[in-house]
Parts: structure tokens; C-alpha cells; sequence
């Protein structure tokens, strides 16, 4: 179940001191033509980003208010390639096999309602949610147990919410260990990277108090996504905005997104109102920012509106959200203001129990 006048970067910014240009320059993407405008958006070093240098913290915010994106680069002992290859071969497991991790709404004998294999929606008329997704979530251990006697759906959402993660169990068993330490480790690596923008973030806009809101993340989720070849196509699966046939629907995310496209084109971002192709991730991330997460921050950035246009092959992505803190107060802003979830919710965990009320599948 992820959505800026066209100015030189170095014209623009406050720079401290001549030795940061080359820095800026050298993280930008050099061609700065008006109909690849994309190719300006910055590229920020993992380590930069981790090590919380603040030198990079103003150019997050320019691409933040000026793209609503951009990319973490040079990501050490990552490799896209062994994702890439794990998904597709996890993908093209028999059925009979897959469906041992499948969640219980597809399988009433498994326990678990948001982490495990959704299959996709085998039919022409499912024209956005055409897609098989494997969910994986921060918890290996079951949360403490949950008296189901006591009526309280907000306390019962914050034990099933706690649900372990699953993971395949073939004949092939260095496959199996592969496919789990690989992507427990990618679920880390972009866990990581969310915080940090997070935090670099709060430095930018001066707002102290927003990393606390991410202390912990029970609701964090990071989905493997294939989207498989179309072998029809309807009316439905054409935009309203502007007629592009469309394999996932327009829309603005909630939370902290970090986004990995590989070299699976189709991506494209909302730029004065007008779709544009996201150059891929490749062996990088893509950092964007979600609604909700926006109104807390006084809606200082830009979330950006995105969606998949069609392709004529089986695509492939990983999408991982941070939320905040099941008990994270989201009622307000920073500088205090009523947030447009605030005027229904105090905490995040009241907020999320609607949400997943409200989709099928556990991607937010």
C-alpha cells in the first residue's frame, strides 16, 4: 500500500565559508538541463548523513523544500545487486512454497496480519494494487503476551503490531540464511538512514524536540515489491492527472519513506505540476518525506507527490517507512500548532490503528 522554480543550488544557499563550495558542487549531479532537472538533486554521503556532520544538514533542506527528495550515495558494504537477485529469486518461488510465509489474510493458518508475503491481486481490475509484496518489520520475538480478555483495541494494537517477522523455509538453506541476514541487515542500514535524516532535519528547521518522536518505531515496516507484467489493461489504470497508464497509483506518503528503485525505471515525481522520470537509485537510496510527518514539522518541506508509470517489465523496489512512536504525540507541531491529524488523534498508535483499518495491505 508512495506522492520549485528551476534555480542553481550555489546561487541560492548560504554558504559558510569558500572551502564548503567544492563540497556542495562535488555532491551535486553535474548536468543541470531544464528537461532533466532530477539530475540536480542532491546527493548526500551516507557517512555525512550517519556521522550527523551538519555541514550537509542545509543542502538536505534545500532538496527538501526545493524537490521534496534526494539521494543517500556511497553506501558502504551495501550491495543493490544481491537485493535485487534475493527478491527475484524469493518471487519466483513456487506458490505452495511462498505460502507458508503468507499473512493470515491469505492464509488463515499463519498468525500474522502484517509481516510475510501479500500475494498480489491476481486480476485486471485490481489496477493499483497489481503488485506481491514480503513485509518486514523490527521485531524477531514475539511482544510479551496480551490479556485478549480486556477490551482495549489501542493496547491490543501495540502487542500485534510487535508480531515477529517470518522468513522463507525452502529446500534451499543457503538461501534461506542469505535471504534473512541480507535483508535484516538492509532493514538496519535504511533504519538508520531514516533516523539520521531525522535528526538532520531537526538541526536544519531548529526544532530540538522532533527525534524524540522517533525513539521507537514499532510500526516500521520495509516492503519487498514486485510488480508484475501486466497481461491486460483497462480504463481504470489510466491517471486522472493527466492520462499516463499507471502501475501505482499518484499519492503522498505518510511517514518517513527511504526508497530503493535499483535500475527499475518507471519512478516519477511531481515538479510544478508536472511528472517527471526519477533517476533510479541504483547502488544508492531515495529519502522522501510523508504528510503526516510534514504537519508535524510545521509542513516546512515538501512532501512530494509520486507514482509508477506503466512498464513492460516484472519492476522491482524496496520501500521502507519510519513512523513515529506508538505513543508519540502527533496532535501538534512543533511550533504547537493543531496538525490536520490532530484534530482526531493525540498519538501515533491511535492514528495507525485507523490506517490499517483502512488497507488491505500493511504499507504506509
Amino acid at each position: 500500500m508512495a506522492m520549485l522554480a528551476l534555480t542553481l543550488l550555489i546561487g541560492i544557499l548560504a554558504v559558510p565559508s569558500s572551502a564548503f563550495l567544492p563540497t556542495i558542487v562535488e555532491m551535486l549531479s553535474p548536468m543541470i538541463e531544464a528537461d532533466q532537472v532530477f539530475n540536480q538533486v542532491p546527493n548526500i554521503r551516507y557517512t555525512d548523513l550517519l556521522n550527523d556532520n551538519s555541514h550537509i544538514d542545509q543542502l538536505v533542506l534545500h532538496a527538501m523544500t526545493h524537490y521534496g527528495f534526494f539521494y543517500v550515495v556511497d553506501v558502504p558494504d551495501y550491495n543493490a545487486e544481491t537485493e535485487m537477485e534475493l527478491m527475484t529469486t524469493f518471487f519466483g518461488l513456487p506458490e505452495d512454497v511462498k505460502a507458508d510465509v503468507e499473512i493470515r489474510a491469505h492464509n488463515p493458518a499463519n498468525a500474522n496480519a502484517y509481516r510475510g508475503y501479500c500475494p498480489g491481486l491476481d486480476d485486471i481490475d485490481a489496477t493499483l494494487q497489481y503488485k506481491n509484496i514480503f513485509n518486514i518489520g523490527p521485531h524477531e520475538t514475539r511482544a510479551p503476551f496480551f490479556d485478549n480478555s480486556l477490551d482495549d483495541a489501542t493496547e491490543k494494537l501495540r502487542y500485534d503490531v510487535q508480531e515477529p517477522n517470518v522468513w522463507p523455509n525452502t529446500d534451499n538453506c543457503d538461501f534461506d540464511k542469505e535471504f534473512k541476514e541480507t535483508f535484516q541487515a538492509g532493514f538496519e542500514l535504511r533504519r538508520g538512514i531514516a533516523r539520521a535524516f531525522v535528526r538532520s532535519i531537526s538541526r536544519a528547521l531548529e526544532m530540538p524536540g522532533l527525534p524524540s518522536l522517533f525513539t521507537e518505531d514499532e510500526f516500521s515496516a520495509m516492503g519487498l515489491r514486485k510488480y508484475p507484467e501486466r497481461r491486460a489493461v483497462n480504463t481504470n489504470m489510466y491517471s486522472d492527472f493527466d492520462g499516463e497508464l499507471l502501475r501505482e497509483l499518484e499519492h503522498v506518503d505518510s511517514t518517513v519513506t527511504i526508497l530503493s528503485t535499483f535500475e527499475n525505471g518507471g519512478l516519477q515525481m511531481l515538479y510544478n505540476n508536472e511528472y517527471k522520470d526519477a533517476p533510479n537509485s541504483g547502488n544508492d537510496f531515495i529519502v522522501n518525506i510523508g504528510k503526516l510527518v510534514d504537519d508535524i514539522i510545521d509542513n516546512e518541506l515538501v512532501s512530494v507527490r509520486h507514482r509508477v508509470k506503466e512498464v513492460d517489465f516484472a519492476r522491482y523496489s524496496i520501500t521502507y517507512f519510519l513512523g513515529p512512536s506508538f505513543d508519540a504525540d502527533i496532535s501538534r507541531s512543533m511550533s504547537g500548532e493543531i496538525t490536520e491529524a490532530g484534530h482526531k488523534y493525540t498519538i501515533f498508535g491511535e492514528w495507525i490503528k485507523d490506517y490499517l483499518g483502512a488497507i488491505e495491505l500493511f504499507y504506509y
